[in-house]
């Protein structure tokens, strides 16, 4: 890599963190709650976002959908 990439990779690297911490500032102003609140709360529903995707997930995949369409069929 050349050092202008090692650069903006270092820059970027600085700049997400403050970016969020940022973002939810903003959002904890604009509903008017305390930020670790709105922090913690981001860290549920993403928690519960991913345990349901992953429910679904188990549910559509192709081979057990297939059984069960052999299975209605038969």
């Amino acid at each position: 890599m050349t050092m202008l990439m090692l650069s903006l990779i270092r820059a970027f690297a600085v700049l997400v963190p403050w970016l969020l911490n940022l973002a939810t500032w903003l959002v904890a102003r604009s509903l008017n709650m305390p930020q670790p609140l709105v922090h913690d709360t981001g860290l549920f529903m993403f928690a519960q976002v991913q345990a349901v995707e992953s429910r679904v997930g188990k549910a559509l995949r192709p081979v057990r959908l297939l059984r069960q369409l052999r299975a209605w069929f038969n």
